[in-house]
């Protein structure tokens, strides 16, 4: 994991609305899976987009699914959005997400996300439930281990063995 938590960080102080998704939020669940990247989900919209070229103008942010690996502050033009962003950033990879595969877009997850705290910062995260249904809904290998792993914590949190 490169310098993720610079990120987390940047996002919450520029008051950027986001749930913590993916890899990072099931380390945060408890899972063993390592990660080297960040996934969140947002509204995609030119505020948002906007936020987050501020937010990450001098960690050189590129488009890494574009052959050309466009900058990200020129691209997409003003008042054009995309669905998703992938980024690579002198921090580290960051997808910004405006659905996730099983759950929906930002308000379907913010309803059941939780707070923790991360890097002296409040976080919104994916809940338990919600990321193991977005795991299983992603059907890749490396997802439905990472589902079955969860599903055990949140077995063991039902007993009251294992303490969110």
């Amino acid at each position: 994991m490169k310098n993720l938590h610079v990120l987390l960080q940047r996002f919450a102080d520029a008051g950027l609305e986001f749930v913590v998704v993916g890899g990072f939020a099931g380390v945060l669940h408890g899972s063993s899976y390592v990660t080297d990247d960040l996934d969140i989900c947002a509204v995609m919209s030119t505020e948002t987009v906007a936020k987050l070229r501020a937010t990450l103008t001098d960690l050189h942010p590129v488009h890494r699914m574009t052959p050309q690996r466009l900058s990200f502050l020129e691209y997409p033009p003003a008042g054009q959005l995309l669905a998703n962003i992938y980024l690579e950033t002198d921090a580290g990879i960051v997808d910004v997400l405006g659905n996730v595969l099983g759950i929906g877009d930002y308000q379907a997850l913010a309803r059941h996300a939780i707070e923790v705290p991360l890097f002296g910062r409040k976080c919104r995260v994916i809940s338990l439930e919600d990321l193991i249904a977005a795991k299983e809904a992603m059907g890749r290998e490396k997802d439905l281990l990472t589902a079955k792993e969860l599903r055990a914590i949140q077995a063991k949190r039902q007993l009251g063995r294992v303490k969110p």
